[in-house]
């Protein structure tokens, strides 16, 4: 996932993760929770129907067809923030579709991630330390062996 302002979502602009602002930066609501669970609708219209869609025109190599047909799509997935564009196609169809299957991914690879387990810190075991504090020593002997010569014991 992209990383935004404070460490979040690519979308939160506010002073801490899950927390977005307007343009104006008068006023700040706060987004479905990183760890909240978003229900994947089974069709596309009902998924469709939960999104902001825009259109726009898809830049990029493909001549006058490009530049003047407003066939790039960008859905934003309104309870969940994730926002997709798809640009490829010349076909607005196609690449509507083409957003809601990405939309449809990353949705499923959210809630994946809800479902790995914490991870649990163990200490670090004493010849990990050791292997380190030796390591370190050998640095520090190499560095100290690089001084520069004085300009009297020249």
């Amino acid at each position: 996932m992209p990383q935004g302002a404070a460490g979040g979502r690519a979308g939160d602009t506010g002073p801490f993760p899950g927390i977005r602002r307007d343009r104006s930066g008068t006023t700040a609501r706060i987004m479905g929770g990183v760890d909240s669970r978003y229900d994947i609708p089974a069709d596309d219209d009902a998924l469709l129907a939960e999104c902001q869609v825009q259109t726009f025109r898809g830049t990029g190599p493909g001549g006058q067809s490009v530049n003047t047909a407003d066939s790039a799509v960008r859905l934003r997935h309104l309870p969940s923030g994730i926002t997709v564009v798809c640009r490829r196609e010349r076909s607005q169809y196609l690449n509507k579709k083409a957003c809601l299957e990405r939309l449809r991914r990353r949705l499923e690879e959210h809630n994946a991630a809800l479902d790995v387990p914490e991870r649990v810190f163990t200490a670090k075991p004493r010849a990990a330390k050791a292997r380190q504090i030796e390591a370190k020593r050998r640095r520090a002997r190499i560095k100290r062996h690089r001084a520069r010569v004085q300009a009297d014991e020249e």
